[in-house]
């Protein structure tokens, strides 16, 4: 078996296990996304989704949050942590997307990259989940799970990325980062990953060794 036949293996494998695998931030706008994935960072999208519905009602556009007033802005966001860096960055891209782009999501990894507070991964969750482009997130799940899988054997993201576009099937690379989240949440969990009862096993270099 080839490294791209075991990694197409993988991802059926995970359909299988997780057909309702999609992103778990709650959102109706490409800006929603944006502030949502702001927001994720260091928080559950639990978390995060439990406050959006007043923050969006508060804020339903994009100049909207970049006018808005800063200390409101981090007393709605407070619970998610990390409170003042978010409001900062949402500010900041929120601005950048009205003075830049009249107020509209770009839709170029470059131009989404550009904007303050986004960086690839926030960049290639836009463009697989909005735009419904295929790009690889990779996370902190995408990357733990894919080094005990073999996929890759790196820990910088941008080289993760570039390891598992050359083995995933085309079409699959916006599925496979909800996938991995699926498994690393409900079995391959970081502290007692379930090795016995998962069913990737056969296919992972981590698991048959376990």
């Amino acid at each position: 078996m080839t490294e791209n036949e075991r990694a197409a293996a993988i991802v059926a494998a995970l359909e299988l296990k997780y057909p309702d695998a999609l992103c778990t931030l709650d959102y109706q706008s490409a800006h929603e996304l944006l502030v949502g994935a702001v927001l994720a960072a260091q928080c559950t999208d639990y978390r995060v989704n439990l406050i959006t519905p007043a923050l969006f009602a508060r804020y339903p556009t994009p100049r909207d949050f970049a006018e808005s007033d800063r200390s409101e802005l981090e007393n709605l966001i407070r619970s998610c942590g990390l409170f003042r860096n978010k409001a900062k960055a949402i500010q900041a891209s929120c601005t950048a997307l009205v003075r830049d782009h009249n107020s509209q999501m770009p839709d170029t990894l470059e131009a989404l990259t550009r904007l303050p507070g986004v960086g690839r991964k926030i960049a290639n969750l836009i463009l697989g989940d909005w735009f419904g482009r295929q790009a690889v997130v990779v996370d902190t799940h995408c990357a733990r799970i894919s080094r005990l899988l073999g996929l890759t054997e790196q820990t910088d993201p941008v080289a993760i990325e570039r390891d598992l576009v050359t083995v995933l099937p085309p079409d699959k690379q916006t599925a496979y980062g909800h996938l991995v989240v699926a498994h690393g949440r409900e079995i391959c969990i970081a502290r007692r990953p379930e090795c016995n009862r998962c069913p990737l096993k056969p296919l992972c270099h981590h698991g048959r060794t376990a």
